[in-house]
Order: structure tokens, then sequence, then C-alpha cells
């Protein structure tokens, strides 16, 4: 099965360009409908589920959480968008680009982990990066996978005039690697792993370089969050339970990894490798110094800088402030009239504080 935590193709082009109406979600309620989709840093929330940890967490608070996997990512989000789930799973660029772009206010609950290896560029044959110039690119246009080359390119002193992107289906990049057409590829796991062991393949940069910057969310629904906290307590509740065992050293640790391993179709063994190109953060406290540090505004930069460049920001964006993004410590990048992103380390410190 496809790891699809990156699957956002051309669709955020116009995903971007759509204008949802405000939902009606300012109200105090006991039932939640959380949506995700398979990657490994998402893993544990089908675990979760599937385990009882959610009704656990969800029954301490008095309130109801139904959690539903989707095998479509975007259409995970498009749905959070249009107000059908209170929560979803994504990452730090598809926020910003989609719900937040679509005018749905949007807080970062849970800060789970970035990518550490897991996004890699290939060329084919001997080389470094700088000679990936000239070449064409196969990689899903519009996804991290295209903020990686960016950045890969800009390391390089390259630009991506120096290149030309070929939008290439993830399911197909595997195949396409070891047809003669295709002499340079950027992917993500499992897709990475499987790729690297061919013979002609050459690893010439990875999101380990780049550390920090493709970042995994559990986000809701800002006026939802606002008028339940009860809600935030428990996916908060949810996620370091879960990732507690999923990281632990014991039998129940090997089982939850054998469990998720299974569920996004590979083994324990496949999930164990791309958990170690993945900087989890069981900790809460170490999410909570990693979203309050300095580093996280620099990233966003990047990142709307990227989706101006690109045409995903809004629709008729002028400049990437277009969006307002708050930070943890109530620093606003962009447009203060319309903050649509924030980063809130409040759920996080209380699982630090062990106050859930």
């Amino acid at each position: 099965m496809t790891i699809t935590r990156r699957l956002t193709i051309t669709a955020l082009a116009t995903l971007g360009a759509l204008s949802f109406g405000p939902a009606v979600w300012a109200q105090e309620k006991t039932d939640f409908k959380v949506a995700w989709s398979i990657y490994v840093g998402w893993m544990p929330w089908g675990y979760a589920s599937d385990t009882g940890i959610v009704d656990k967490w969800a029954d301490k608070y008095g309130i109801s959480i139904a959690v539903t996997q989707f095998n479509d990512y975007v259409e995970s989000i498009n749905q959070y968008t249009a107000g059908g789930y209170d929560a979803v799973t994504l990452t730090n660029m598809d926020g910003l680009s989609i719900p937040s772009a679509g005018g749905v206010d949007t807080t970062a609950v849970i800060v789970g982990d970035f990518s550490d290896g897991n996004d890699a560029v290939f060329i084919k044959g001997e080389g470094v990066l700088a000679d990936i110039a000239g070449r064409d690119v196969n990689l899903v246009e519009f996804s991290v996978s295209h903020y990686l080359l960016a950045r890969a390119l800009d390391s390089a002193g390259l630009s991506e005039r120096d290149v030309k992107v070929i939008n290439t289906a993830d399911p197909d990049m595997v195949g396409a690697f070891q047809t003669p057409d295709v002499i340079a590829m950027v992917t993500w796991n499992p897709m990475v792993s499987e790729i690297a062991a061919l013979p002609d393949a050459v690893k010439v940069f990875d999101s380990s370089q780049i550390s920090g910057e493709i970042i995994d969310l559990m986000v809701a629904n800002t006026d939802v969050l606002a008028d339940n906290p009860k809600f935030g307590q428990a996916l908060a509740g949810i996620w370091y339970e879960t990732v507690a065992l999923m990281t632990s050293d014991t039998q129940e640790g090997a089982a939850a990894r054998a469990a998720m391993g299974a569920a996004s179709g590979t083994d324990q063994a496949g999930f164990e490798a791309q958990m170690a190109a993945t900087r989890l953060f069981p900790d809460p406290a170490e999410a909570v110094a990693f979203t309050s540090s300095s580093e996280l505004g620099a990233t966003m930069d990047l990142v709307r800088a990227f989706l101006f460049d690109k045409g995903l920001l809004t629709p008729g964006a002028t400049s990437q402030d277009a969006i307002g993004i708050e930070l943890p410590d109530g620093t606003i990048l962009g447009d203060t009239a319309n903050v649509k992103f924030r980063f809130d380390n409040t759920y996080m410190q209380m699982a630090a504080d062990g106050a859930l």
C-alpha cells in the first residue's frame, strides 16, 4: 500500500482556489469527528482507535470521538475544510495551503513528528546533487516532494529553472525509475527504500538535510477547540499514550509496531525502518520546545514563500503575507487581520505537566 501523506498532486492548485462557506462550528458539543490518512507518523491514530485508547480518553472527558481513516489524503483535508470533521492529520504545508487558504481557521494541536529522511532526491548513475541540473525530475507536483526539490536546488545554488519537473503519480514511482527515460526523482517512503535498493540509484539529498521543515500535525478547527477544550485534552492524551507504547522497547511496543506496519501495508521491520527516518516526539516537552523555537517561524516563512510562488496560498494573493500564521508566543507572520493557521502549545504543555 502506498503511503499517502503527500499525495497533494495538482489538486492543490484547484483546492487553493475553492471558497468554502464558513460553517457554524462555534458551540459546545460532545461528539467529535477526526480524519486521518496512512503515514508512519499518523498510524498511532488508527491503532488508538482499534485498541480502545481513543474511547478511554474520550470517556475521561465525557465526550465521543469517531476516528475515520481516509485512503485519499487530500480528500480527508477537503472534508475537514468543508466542515465534515473537527480535526485532521496533515503537514504544515498542506494545513496552510488547503484549509487555511480556504478560510478555515485551523490550529495545530499536536506536533507529532517531522520527516528526517523519509523524503529523498535521487539521480540515476553516479553523481552529486549539482548533477541534477539540466535533468527532468519526476515527482508529485505541488507536493512536499516539490518543496523538498526546491530546498535541495537552493542548497546547491540552483533553482527550478535549472530542471524540468515531470508530474508523476506516486504509485508509478518505483516502476518509472527503472525506465530509461527517468533520470532523476523525488519521492517519499516506502518508495524511497525501494528505489534506494536499485543498483543505479544515487540518493543526493533527503529531508534530514532540511531538518524540522516537513512537519506532521494533528490540527483542529480553532472555533471548535476554543469552545471545547476537552476535545484538545483528549487528543493529547490519546497521542501521548499511544506513541509512548509505539516507541517502547517492550513486547507490547513491538506488537504495536507490527500492527501499525500491517495496517500501512508493510511489516514490523519495514515500519521500524520508516520510524528511523522520522523524528517522532513521544515526549510532549520536546514537542513544546520544538514548536516554541525560532526555527518554526523560519520554516513557515520558507513554506509560505514556496506556496505563494506556486500560486497555492490564496486566490489572488499578492504576497506571501496573505494569510496570517500565529506562533505559540503570539508572533504573527503575515496578515494580522487574516490569521487562519495557528500553532498552539496548550495541550502539549498540559501533557508535559501531567495535567491531562
